[in-house]
């Protein structure tokens, strides 16, 4: 007879914290990203944000969970828990925490995950659509990498770090970003006007509220309320003011201006970096990794706008080139005197886990890319993908939702003007 784990009530209190933190990120990702676009796609943004708490929320209870965590093969999860079978109140496997939380904690990150792509095309992509694709994606491409890395797949097995996500959730979310922002094609106005922030109070706000869920995201994922659970939330605070003393640095270098959008965009790279570390490497080195993590993303931000990618919130910059390096210097800094579960970096002689944290960066981008065009291709052979160019000039505030983030009439001016009414 299989010997039960008992229930820890601290581990237990702890989770029920983190988890109501996490799931807080994502209406905080949506004022980020909000405050960014123009007034008439506020609410269009805010709304693809929280429309995936609904979504992806019940198509990870469904289906997503299962695939994620179920015990079939090293590449994908079984039905074990479909439809929430077998998740009860008891301990989950190995763990000291009621499977039903771990379920819960653990569908917090698959609806950010999803949540973080639409920063890559607001302000033109249809809302039934996005919708359609983000649930997809979050069976079809997240679940399997969750299992990959923390469901006992063959990432894990291979021996690769990710504490929380810095594979699973920023370079997975960021290789869809980008083919998302690529297949549904620029905004009619890029390149051709200023496309200026409605409400940068907004999108500090967002990244505050970020920072502060960012400590359920990472110190949860020590599952228990110990000490490395205490590391990991030592090293979210520590990483993101290296980042952010740096990226001002930089700023004040290249124009004399510290900007505040360069400051809430240096907090998320920051936070992005230490996500697959922070419970493997000491606070020192989380110094380290959230100073050197700003040179890269802040200089492919600024080189984004000389290319023809429109990815209108920079996703690719900040989560995509911010996971990958957060994910290749855990290889580098990971010390088992931190965290025994874990494994030594090359700082303590083992160059190894480099070639295995880019093998797990690398499959990941090749599996989120293939599965996002196919999805992206499949949607799109049943309904437009993109705003007309008319909602688009209205607003999608307006054209996709009937409401307007402020009540000024505009949107539904131009529409009746614009159908001669």
């Amino acid at each position: 007879m299989a010997q039960i784990t008992p229930i820890s009530f601290p581990d237990t209190a702890w989770l029920l914290v983190a988890t109501a933190l996490v799931l807080m990120m994502t209406p905080a990702l949506g004022f980020f990203y909000g405050g960014m676009v123009r007034t008439k796609n506020a609410l269009n943004t805010l709304m693809m944000s929280f429309s995936a708490l609904g979504f992806v929320g019940i198509a990870w209870a469904f289906f997503g969970y299962s695939v994620a965590f179920g015990s079939a093969s090293k590449w994908c999860g079984g039905a074990d828990f479909m439809f929430l079978r077998n998740v009860g109140v008891d301990a989950a496997a190995n763990q000291t925490i009621p499977h039903v939380l771990f379920f819960a904690y653990q569908g917090t990150f698959a609806i950010i995950t999803a949540a973080l792509i639409s920063g890559a095309i607001v302000e033109r992509m249809r809302f039934g659509p996005y919708v359609a694709f983000i649930t997809l994606w979050s069976l079809l491409v997240y679940a399997p990498v969750a299992h990959w890395v923390w469901g006992g797949g063959w990432i894990a097995k291979l021996g690769a770090l990710d504490f929380a996500g810095g594979t699973v959730v920023h370079v997975n979310a960021a290789a869809a970003a980008l083919v998302c922002a690529l297949v549904v094609g620029s905004r009619k106005d890029y390149a051709r006007q200023a496309i200026l922030p409605q409400n940068v109070p907004f999108t500090l706000l967002g990244a505050g509220l970020l920072w502060l869920g960012w400590f359920g995201f990472n110190a949860g994922s020590a599952l228990a309320a110990n000490g490395i659970a205490a590391l990991a939330f030592t090293n979210t605070m520590l990483a993101p003011i290296a980042t952010l003393v740096v990226w001002t640095m930089l700023d004040l270098t290249r124009s004399g201006k510290a900007t505040a959008i360069g400051a809430a965009t240096a907090i998320v790279v920051g936070l992005v970096a230490i996500t697959p570390a922070a419970g493997f490497i000491g606070p020192r080195a989380a110094l380290v990794v959230g100073a050197i993590a700003a040179f890269p993303s802040y200089f492919a931000l600024l080189f984004r706008p000389r290319t023809r990618l429109d990815d209108s919130l920079d996703v690719v910059a900040a989560h995509g080139v911010g996971g990958i390096v957060g994910a290749l210097l855990t290889g580098v800094f990971a010390r088992t005197n931190w965290n025994p579960n874990g494994a030594d970096g090359a700082i303590a002689g083992n160059w190894r886990q480099v070639g295995i944290q880019a093998i797990a960066v690398l499959a990941t981008l090749i599996y989120s890319a293939v599965g996002t065009a196919v999805l992206l291709r499949l949607i799109s052979a049943v309904t437009s993908l993109r705003a007309t160019p008319h909602d688009e000039g209205v607003g999608l505030d307006f054209a996709e939702h009937g409401e307007e983030a402020y009540s000024r009439g505009e949107g539904a001016i131009l529409l009746l003007e614009r159908r001669g009414e």
